[in-house]
């Protein structure tokens, strides 16, 4: 008989939807990848649907695997929304970031916050994955950037940031007053693919970068770029926020802008989360 699926099972299919590997969701969650396996083979048993598609080099979702994950994604977070708020009654305010929070806008959010809501705590919490813990329910509110497209997520603008080139401080490259995509083309780009959002296809074809170098988190990124192993494209939030030993940027005068934007999840959540998202805009700016 067939056991009826459990928040352990959702919890394990959003972190495989998530990561798009078994072994980074079993790291994540901190099992063995045979128990990740069993785990979620015994979900799609209780479901019926295959919500994983095997047979191909890269882990997919299967159209019934992606329409299930925004589902799983609303139950477990309003699981997790309920118990905080019983233990809780004045519990604090999550908010994710992978990187580089709200920029400069960070210091003035926190502290305002603090004046205006004293009774409510705002916590910053940094979560490397690419929607910061929102999907997963591990925070109310995100400051995400780039194209977001999980499912069950509510976004919006809250300003644009310019985006720079990250070199090694003693390169030629840094003492130049701006350089041009053209310019880093024949670099090593260092690529964060859990929680970056620059990839090669930000080059126009012609001027591709061919060689490039993926890392897992920010600090890793910046680590190989002061080693001079490799160059990076970032926005201007990251050289506000993370000025590092070795690390030098210069504007990029052809890069897109890129977007900003506050993601909350579907359905309830926490209720200072549209306070928080107005405060935002009123500092953000127009």
């Amino acid at each position: 008989m067939t056991r009826e699926p459990e928040l352990r099972h959702l919890r394990c299919f959003l972190a495989v939807a998530e990561e798009r590997s078994v072994t980074r969701a079993a790291a994540r969650l901190r099992l063995t990848q045979p128990v990740v396996s069993r785990t979620l083979a015994a979900l799609e048993d209780a479901l019926g649907v295959r919500l994983v598609d095997r047979s191909t080099h890269h882990l997919d979702l299967t159209p019934e695997g992606h329409s299930f994950r925004e589902k799983a994604a609303v139950a477990v977070a309003a699981f997790e929304d309920a118990l905080a708020a019983a233990r809780t009654p004045h519990r604090p305010l999550r908010l994710g970031h992978a990187w580089s929070a709200a920029g400069a806008f960070t210091t003035p959010l926190l502290r305002r916050w603090r004046q205006a809501h004293p009774d409510v705590p705002l916590e910053l919490l940094r979560i490397d994955d690419r929607t910061a813990g929102l999907a997963r329910g591990a925070v109310d509110l995100a400051v995400l950037r780039g194209t977001v497209e999980t499912p069950g997520l509510i976004t919006e603008l809250l300003h644009e940031e310019a985006r720079v080139a990250a070199v090694p401080s003693d390169s030629p490259l840094a003492r130049r007053p701006r350089l041009t995509l053209a310019d880093l083309s024949d670099q090593v780009i260092a690529l964060n693919t859990v929680s970056g959002t620059t990839t090669l296809d930000l080059w126009p074809p012609d001027v591709r970068p061919t060689a490039s170098l993926t890392v897992a988190n920010t600090d890793d990124w910046l680590a190989a770029i002061a080693a001079d192993r490799a160059v990076g494209v970032t926005s201007t939030a990251t050289e506000d926020l993370h000025p590092y030993p070795g690390v030098g940027y210069v504007p990029l005068t052809d890069a897109p802008d890129l977007p900003v934007l506050l993601a909350r999840r579907q359905g309830p959540g926490h209720p200072s989360v549209p306070a928080l998202i107005a405060l935002a805009h009123e500092i953000a700016g127009p």
